[in-house]
């Protein structure tokens, strides 16, 4: 949808004719945090019962991804209800706050990990190796079929990709934590099973860093990764209608939504709104930006916010 308002030889240009919204993973969500719930159970009884910091670390960080899956499968259900008068863009900047929250709960979960896997590398405590392995080993297999769940999300969307992230993540830790307990059994050094908790924590950090970085970044509005301002301006600027480009601002509205604002000088006059719908249409094509809202100038001289530091 486009349309246009003249008002002081200024022309806005607005359209939404595409929309990327988050794909329902609803039924992946509902199993996932299931199964995980009922395994974060499991091995805090098991770990308890065998002595294995291991464990309990490893039921520590299934119980944040717990409530990871909660938080993303609450925004990823608010994402897709309808924008009202005080929410104008709807509620989908909630999957940028869900795998916020989640990665800040991950990295917290981290430090009480690491610390209490130091007090037991100081102070080592027997572990039960069997019972360790077969809770692990069950791990495996609850956490890789999870993150199986939304592997076909994880490219397009941060939210889906945050709990894949996790889960893939766990899975391997559970591997780890199978791979430790072996080696117990072997050298009877009981020395791993804390030497593991350090690596389970090494491991979160490494896979939650990035996830972070770019909620932290979406949250503030940054320009989503995979868009370059640079070249969506070079792309403007090389359209025969137009003279100049400025006050071009380029932010998330959600983690698989991307809306756009620039100012167009166009001294031959309006090109017309069939220029404002093809532009939208190519910015949607090349870029992924959905929501295009154009501001048609004919002289850059009367806009205030032509000035570079605008």
């Amino acid at each position: 949808m486009a349309h246009d308002h003249d008002h002081h030889h200024h022309d806005h240009g607005h359209d939404h004719g595409h929309s990327h919204a988050p794909a329902r993973f609803g039924r992946a969500f509902a199993v996932g945090t299931t199964l995980n719930a009922g395994f974060v159970i499991a091995e805090v009884i098991a770990g308890i019962a065998a002595h294995s910091m291991a464990l309990i670390a490893d039921a520590g960080h299934n119980l944040g991804d717990v409530l990871g899956l909660l938080m993303a499968w609450a925004a990823a259900a608010l994402a897709r209800r309808a924008p009202s008068a005080r929410y104008s863009y709807g509620l989908g900047r909630g999957t940028i706050l869900a795998a916020l929250v989640n990665a800040v709960i991950l990295l917290v979960s981290v430090g009480a990990i690491a610390v209490e896997a130091v007090r037991r590398l100081v102070a080592p405590e027997p572990v039960g190796t069997l019972i360790v392995m077969i809770v692990a080993a069950a791990g495996i297999v609850i956490n890789g079929s999870t993150a199986l769940l939304f592997a076909s999300g994880r490219k397009g969307d941060l939210n889906i990709r945050a709990a894949f992230q996790h889960m893939a993540y766990d899975a391997l830790v559970s591997l780890g934590v199978v791979i430790a307990g072996a080696a117990i059994l072997l050298t009877g050094w009981e020395r791993l099973d804390p030497l593991a908790s350090l690596a389970i924590a090494g491991v979160i950090v490494a896979g939650t860093w990035g996830l972070l970085r770019e909620s932290a970044g979406l949250a503030m509005d940054a320009v989503p990764r995979g868009i370059t301002p640079e070249a969506v301006r070079d792309y403007v600027l090389a359209l025969p209608e137009v003279e100049a480009v400025h006050d071009l601002h380029i932010w998330p509205m959600s983690t698989t939504e991307t809306a756009l604002t620039l100012h167009l000088v166009t001294p031959a006059g309006h090109p017309g709104d069939g220029f404002v719908a093809r532009l939208a249409e190519a910015l949607h094509d090349r870029f992924g930006i959905d929501h295009t809202t154009v501001q048609i100038e004919l002289d850059a001289a009367v806009c205030n916010l032509a000035c570079d530091h605008a």
